[in-house]
């Protein structure tokens, strides 16, 4: 595992480290500091390379890291962070990027369950929809490009309410006939939410499909506080997924239904499109909106209960006013 950069380095003559976000296997991800834009902010996500790996395939990996830099900094959506700069430095890669104040899903989710509470499922849904306009965008790029690791924490909620899906780190630019499209979870994606394809199990090529299990299996840890059983394990042993509405029974049918499609193990059985899946999540939407609306009109009537004599009084010398007021005799000129 590569030694993070220190606090204060310069990268590039620009970028300042100031801290450490995030830390794992493939890298890291720092809040920079640039000092050519005035101390601007920036976060700097970095990928290294295993010194296990031949010269030749490390020289393809970066070579690959450079094709899809480009690509990344030609996207503009406001539910993905904007990358500014990449560069190479000392054997390891960068890209630079929006850095996005607030918390990731996965915070929200840990925040709630100490408190022995749920998410709420108006709430995780439309922040469902946001990510799935992200990824139509990704996905309808020329060439396509797959996310690969969507999860709680690669989503983070801005100050305005947005969410963006972050942690480009693990993107790839599908090529239907190039078989580098292949990908190991080993390397690439969080076991969880990642689908048995990406283990490189049968074909090990990912598609649009993959993004697809990969939010099926971040709204079924939102939505019931618990992690999915991984596609492995599924594999093994069907029975191992237990249904959402087992765990949490205020999650509507329908977003039980859109969650267990996501998420089916052969990709032919899951929405083909996130297109496809987003016409059942805006349905699922509408019904769970429609079930707090209910939900607080019962709330408003539990507070009148105490005083239903005299609600039901004035509601009935509404009716008697708005009955004599309509049979007066009418004037005759």
């Amino acid at each position: 595992m590569t030694t993070p950069l220190p606090p204060k380095i310069i990268l590039q003559d620009r970028y300042r480290v100031v801290e450490l976000i995030g830390f794992g296997g493939m890298g890291a991800v720092y809040l920079t500091e640039d000092l050519h834009l005035r101390d601007k902010r920036f976060a700097l996500k970095e990928v290294s390379y295993s010194a296990d790996l031949d010269p030749r395939t490390q020289k393809q990996l970066r070579e690959q890291f450079h094709r899809e830099a480009i690509a990344l900094a030609n996207l503009d959506h406001p539910n993905l962070p904007k990358v500014f700069d990449y560069f190479s430095q000392d054997g390891r890669d960068y890209l630079v990027m929006d850095y996005i104040e607030g918390p990731n899903l996965k915070e929200l989710l840990d925040q709630a369950r100490k408190k022995r509470e749920l998410l709420p499922e108006a709430q995780v849904l439309e922040w469902a929809d946001q990510i799935c306009a992200a990824l139509i965008y990704l996905h309808g790029q020329t060439p396509p490009i797959i996310h690969r690791d969507v999860k709680p924490a690669n989503i983070k909620l801005a100050s305005n309410g947005v969410v963006k899906l972050v942690d480009f780190g693990l993107v790839k630019i599908f090529d239907s006939a190039d078989p580098r499209t292949i990908t190991l979870v080993q390397a690439y994606g969080t076991p969880t939410y990642a689908p048995l394809e990406q283990y490189g199990a049968g074909t090990g090529r990912t598609d649009a499909r993959s993004d697809i299990y990969s939010l099926g299996a971040t709204l079924y840890h939102l939505l019931t506080g618990r992690s999915p059983a991984n596609a492995q394990q599924r594999f093994l042993e069907p029975v191992s997924l237990r249904n959402p509405r087992s765990l949490a029974a205020r999650i509507s049918p329908l977003t039980e239904y859109l969650i267990l499609k996501a998420m089916a193990i052969r990709p032919d059985d899951r929405y083909q499109t996130v297109e496809e899946m987003i016409r059942d999540l805006t349905m699922a939407r509408d019904v769970s909106v429609g079930r707090r609306t209910q939900n607080r009109l019962a709330l408003v009537w539990s507070s009148l209960v105490p005083h239903k004599w005299l609600s039901l009084g004035v509601l009935a010398l509404f009716i008697v006013a708005v009955l004599v007021t309509l049979v007066q005799p009418q004037p005759v000129f």
